[in-house]
């Protein structure tokens, strides 16, 4: 059943992908059948949510999946609210639209999920596009789960790196779309389900800049890095898991 279910999920992925990349439209659906792991992770959070409860999701690309470098770290803040890590490498807001639709909400309510994508966007969407990408995964959320709460985060910061290639980023440009949807963002805080918050600034030093201790690739983070995640969110995290 779970190799038919893997195949069914990849057929649908190349499916709602030929047509995402005709239009590259952030708030379509789109699975990655050119990314093996993605098919097999979402196998795998589908396996985990009808394994045990989540209290506390997190929600995004490879900067949420990569936490999982941090492991004690990460059951020490968060191991008594049965957290879930639901980040992908390299996803987009239209690749978690299609794992919300093929079921990774259905069997768990969360109290509060931590989102936060667009990033992998930049190269290729306006800043406007990835806000209807976003609000389209917020749209599922709350049809899905209408009494889970939503703490969206702005996009983190990025610096100059290189690309897939080896050619170098046009890092301003996207760090440019970056600013336009973080400056948008807040309009989507209701101040009850859906809770904004920029945390960009602790990545960054007096100059600006990123530290490399805090993101060695000036775009992922380090073990540092993740402390200085939870710490910056920590108040509001706790008041959202509270109320």
């Amino acid at each position: 059943m779970k190799t038919l279910r893997r195949a069914l999920c990849l057929c649908a992925g190349l499916a709602s992908l030929a047509g995402a990349a005709e239009t590259e439209r952030a708030d379509l659906s789109a699975g990655r059948p050119d990314y093996f792991q993605f098919a097999h992770m979402h196998e795998m959070f589908l396996d985990r949510a009808r394994l045990a409860p989540v209290g506390l999701l997190f929600l995004g690309d490879s900067i949420t999946e990569a936490w999982w470098n941090v492991p004690e770290f990460w059951w020490q803040r968060y191991g008594a609210h049965q957290p879930a890590n639901f980040g992908i490498s390299g996803d987009r807001t239209q690749n978690v639209i299609w794992r919300l639709e093929h079921g990774e909400l259905d069997r768990i309510s969360p109290r509060v999920i931590v989102l936060m994508i667009g990033t992998n966007n930049t190269a290729d969407n306006s800043a406007g596009e990835i806000l209807s990408g976003i609000d389209r995964i917020l749209g599922l959320i709350r049809a899905k789960r209408p009494a889970t709460k939503v703490l969206l985060l702005a996009i983190f910061p990025r610096g100059l790196r290189n690309s897939w290639d080896g050619k170098p980023e046009d890092w301003e440009k996207r760090m440019a779309v970056i600013r336009d949807v973080n400056a948008q963002l807040p309009a989507r805080d209701d101040g009850r389900l859906v809770r904004f918050l920029d945390i960009g600034h602790v990545f960054l030093d007096a100059q600006g800049r990123i530290p490399a201790d805090l993101m060695p690739d000036q775009l992922h983070l380090s073990s540092a890095g993740y402390e200085r995640w939870a710490d910056a969110m920590q108040a509001r995290l706790d008041a959202m898991l509270k109320e």
